[in-house]
């Protein structure tokens, strides 16, 4: 399966989920707002030419990046399920062997030349978002991330991190442990593997509830 008919199947089967949150008078009550956390030290000191959607290919390269390819999809959202249309979505993160696309990166000697490391989405008007990335592994000190920033204009509106739901590093991990405990779970996605695929793709849905009012979304 092509990665552009992958895209498609993605936003095919978010369909049902993002109506549920379309429905007008839905929620009860507000949804939980996305904790904040660190940009961290390694958001790129210098941005790859190739900053789309697609992480595992960089410009024309036919060769990808190693690692355990993902499909990361969500929506971006108001307290009240709102969608938040046209927000910038930017993601990066270390590469298979731990190195970011950072000057000060260590282990940067081992990176993955193939690895774009950096992505942009702009939400549509379900405030979706979609990329194609690796799976994120550990480095010393960190357990496995994809960081996170939301933007709209020049306005950064939320900065975080999405860890993987169970992995055993997440309760020694001394940034997520600066979370209150019970709102952590919001900052976890389940890293499942994709239907019907034959190579060992995984999918993880991530989304990210802003302190938006639904006039500003």
């Amino acid at each position: 399966m092509s990665f552009y008919s992958n895209r498609r199947l993605f936003l095919q089967r978010s369909a049902l989920s993002t109506a549920f949150f379309m429905t007008p008078g839905l929620f009860a009550e507000e949804l939980s707002l996305t904790p904040s956390q660190t940009e961290g030290p390694f958001y790129p000191d210098k941005l790859p030419l190739d900053t789309d959607n697609d992480l595992l290919i960089l410009n024309d390269s036919i060769t990808p990046a190693v690692g355990e390819v993902t499909h990361l999809t969500g929506r971006i959202l108001t307290t009240n399920g709102s969608p938040v249309r046209n927000a910038v979505v930017e993601i990066w993160q270390c590469d298979n062997n731990g190195a970011y696309i950072h000057s000060g990166s260590g282990n940067k000697d081992k990176a993955d030349g193939n690895f774009q490391g950096f992505g942009r989405f702009l939400t549509n008007s379900k405030g979706e978002y979609y990329f194609r990335t690796i799976k994120p592994v550990s480095y010393p000190g960190r357990t496995p991330h994809i960081h996170f920033a939301i933007n709209r204009g020049q306005k950064r509106l939320l900065t975080t991190q999405c860890y993987i739901n169970g992995h055993e590093q997440n309760a020694r991990d001394g940034v997520l442990r600066g979370t209150q405990a019970d709102l952590r779970k919001l900052l976890m996605a389940d890293f499942k593997p994709l239907p019907e695929t034959k190579t060992g793709e995984l999918t993880a849905n991530f989304d990210v509830v802003l302190g938006l009012t639904p006039e500003n979304a």
